[in-house]
């Protein structure tokens, strides 16, 4: 049985399974995503949601509200059976919830209860798991509380970062979803609560988030690193004598070595740049000084003079 369906999306983690409802059995009514933004320099921002309607010959929506009424009524009309969201980025409101007979359905980038919230990805590398995956639930009014109807699991690789993880979910999702709505048509879904005790939230990351805080051991700092990249990176100052330097840390590797020096002090042998944390030494093989490219940790000793003693920090 093919369903009647209405995708919600925006981000580039919703492609991969909108490709595939698009073309599978069931019939795409319309795509709604967020309105184009204009960025720095003036520039329109390409919504890769709009582009697959598009291509695709889909009715593209892009309401400022999507629980207005109008765009509500406008809903209605399509008579769907079901919606599927996936990063939207809006609120979705009871009225909104109650129009699909079905149900309405989200992706989620985490092994739910864990992980809830806006970063699901980022906490699941910033908290050192190692396991990830996609979870789809039922939405409900509260915060992804709603029951599950899917999940896959994957590990998440040692140097693995938020970018890269998130697109490696992003194309783990789209067979889950085929799955889902097959069971949700020939109603052999079941549906999962989820288990409040084991509930952990995930926040929107803000800039601020990125600031490395040097009394966390190595293998946190490692993690935090990991968990910033692609946004917003995780940064830290370089004290030079009476100067300082804003760098980025790009990659890291912690160490089992101990120390008894302060938190943030360079303790390197000069074939390594190694950093003194809360618990453990972390080696940094890659780093971005503010306003530069990217270079190996040699690289940067050299061009910076960096010495033992010298000491990362805010």
């Amino acid at each position: 049985m093919s369903l009647r369906i209405v995708l919600l999306g925006t981000g580039e983690f919703a492609l991969p399974s909108f490709r595939a409802i698009i073309e599978s059995e069931h019939d795409v009514l319309a795509i709604y995503t967020q309105p184009d933004r204009t960025g720095r320099g003036h520039h329109r921002h390409v919504n890769p949601a709009r582009v697959l309607a598009d291509e695709n010959h889909i009715p593209v929506r892009q309401p400022e509200q999507v629980n207005d009424s109008i765009v509500l009524d406008e809903l209605r009309s399509f008579a769907a059976d079901v919606f599927i969201v996936a990063a939207y980025g809006q609120i979705l409101k009871p009225e909104f919830l109650a129009i699909p007979p079905l149900g309405t359905f989200n992706l989620h980038g985490s092994l739910l209860p864990r992980h809830r919230g806006a970063a699901p990805v980022q906490y699941s590398i910033w908290k050192g798991d190692h396991e990830g995956g996609v979870t789809m639930f039922q939405i409900e009014p509260a915060l992804d509380s709603g029951p599950m109807v899917g999940r896959v699991a994957t590990p998440i690789g040692a140097k693995e970062t938020s970018g890269e993880l998130m697109q490696r979910l992003a194309n783990m999702s789209g067979t889950l979803t085929l799955e889902v709505m097959s069971r949700i048509a020939d109603g052999t879904a079941v549906f999962e609560p989820q288990d409040d005790e084991l509930v952990t939230l995930a926040p929107k990351i803000r800039k601020q988030d990125g600031f490395i805080d040097w009394s966390r051991s190595a293998a946190e700092i490692d993690c935090h690193v990991r968990a910033m990249q692609p946004w917003p990176k995780a940064s830290t100052w370089l004290y030079l004598g009476d100067t300082k330097l804003r760098c980025i840390l790009i990659d890291v590797e912690p160490l089992t070595e101990s120390t008894t020096v302060e938190p943030g002090t360079v303790a390197n042998s000069g074939k390594h740049l190694t950093v003194a944390t809360g618990s453990g030494m972390l080696q940094v093989n890659r780093i971005q000084p503010e306003g530069k490219q990217s270079m190996d940790a040699i690289a940067f000793m050299n061009g910076y003079r960096v010495a033992t003693g010298f000491r990362f920090g805010w």
